[in-house]
């Protein structure tokens, strides 16, 4: 019995250290391609979806796709991230780092099935929901990822709020989407890789 409580304690306290630890499975990268599919996502509507007021189904369509996308790429660089050492830790660390963001994603996609099935003459409101969830994201994994994530949700929180506050038509524009995601997620990438660069120094000293 005693034996079990001590390997008991053991994972607890890997666990601990696992969510307290920082976590360096975001890479700088992979954040900025993310922030390109924004960028190409915006393009493509303005060339497919001359009304996006009169065809809000396509235009949820591609931006689902553009963050299937992303989770996908993002999600395969958290895997090899996580398997590239044999320490446990890795695995722990992106399985706590997850834990932290998947709420605001699976929250993104119940809101988005719900408004687009009962609520579609509402679907323009969520140009401005994405982000705000996304922002609330980016809150969660300050934690574990680092400070500098305040300003990145602080971005994406104060642009879906001035989205919503936007008519239909404008909200829906391409590049309002597109700029909001780009931008923060080129803030995110450069505040991951100065972060990363000061603690080579750091080690270099």
């Amino acid at each position: 019995m005693e034996l079990h409580d001590a390997v008991a304690q053991i994972a607890e306290i890997r666990h601990q250290l696992a969510e307290s630890t920082t976590f360096r499975g975001y890479r700088p990268a992979t954040t900025a391609f993310t922030g390109v599919v924004a960028l190409a996502t915006a393009f493509t509507q303005s060339l497919l979806i001359a009304d996006p007021v009169r065809e809000p189904y396509k235009y949820v369509d591609l931006w689902i796709i553009a963050a299937i996308t992303c989770l996908v790429v993002v999600g395969a660089e958290l895997v090899f991230w996580a398997r590239r050492s044999a320490s446990r830790m890795r695995s722990e660390m992106t399985v706590a780092a997850v834990h932290q963001f998947a709420p605001c994603i699976v929250a993104g996609g119940l809101l988005t099935v719900v408004i687009a099935n009962y609520q579609g003459n509402v679907i323009w409101m969520l140009s401005g929901l994405w982000p705000i969830l996304f922002g609330i994201g980016m809150f969660a994994s300050v934690r574990l990822v680092g400070k500098g994530l305040t300003l990145v949700g602080g971005f994406y929180l104060l642009a879906g709020l001035l989205i919503l506050t936007r008519t239909p038509p404008s909200a829906m524009q391409p590049w309002c989407m597109g700029l909001t995601f780009a931008i923060g997620q080129f803030m995110a990438a450069a505040i991951l890789y100065l972060k990363r660069r000061s603690e080579v120094s750091n080690e270099v000293e």
